[in-house]
């Protein structure tokens, strides 16, 4: 009861204080159309290879020119832990969710192709296999306004608590 008594007092609190933060306004409106732009309007389905050296990425490259299969090539070759007993699959993603390189290259690379080039990150050298393309699956902002008024309702109360206790010295 002291729980939900505190919770009830916290939301009225909150409330009072800043409404605009609850979710339902202009500011929870802007967060999803920013997420939506930093995801991008397309998905890719990639595999990679990534190497130590530029020099082992392009016999990489030469390989599958040579018609070598990229799944074997990934499970013989990848230094990637996470992706290399799976064929270098990396599943759908945006390209905001990789480092600028790898997303930028990936973005420009067609379906069903191989980057022509190595693409160097801070991890090593990749060799990025585009395996499909299809339109972003953004969710609608009705269905995630729940969880986006829960963040935006913490975030404003962790800034509260932390500037009142600025203010007394704490």
């Amino acid at each position: 009861m002291d729980l939900a008594g505190q919770t009830v007092l916290v939301r009225a609190l909150r409330r009072r204080l800043d409404p605009e933060e609850s979710g339902s306004g202009v500011r929870a409106q802007e967060r999803i159309r920013k997420i939506k732009t930093q995801i991008g309007d397309k998905e890719y389905k990639v595999r990679h290879i990534l190497v130590e050296k530029e020099d082992e990425a392009k016999d990489v490259i030469a390989e599958l020119q040579k018609g070598a299969k990229f799944d074997d090539l990934a499970k013989a070759r990848s230094k990637d832990p996470g992706s290399s007993d799976r064929g270098g699959d990396l599943d759908w993603n945006a390209p905001a969710s990789f480092v600028k390189p790898f997303g930028e290259a990936m973005a420009k690379t067609p379906k069903g192709k191989f980057t022509p080039q190595p693409v160097q990150t801070q991890f090593g050298w990749h060799v990025i296999l585009v395996d499909d393309v299809r339109d972003a699956k953004v969710p609608a902002y009705d269905e995630v306004k729940p969880q986006l008024q829960q963040r935006l309702q913490a975030q404003w109360l962790d800034k509260y608590f932390k500037d009142l206790r600025a203010k007394n010295g704490v």
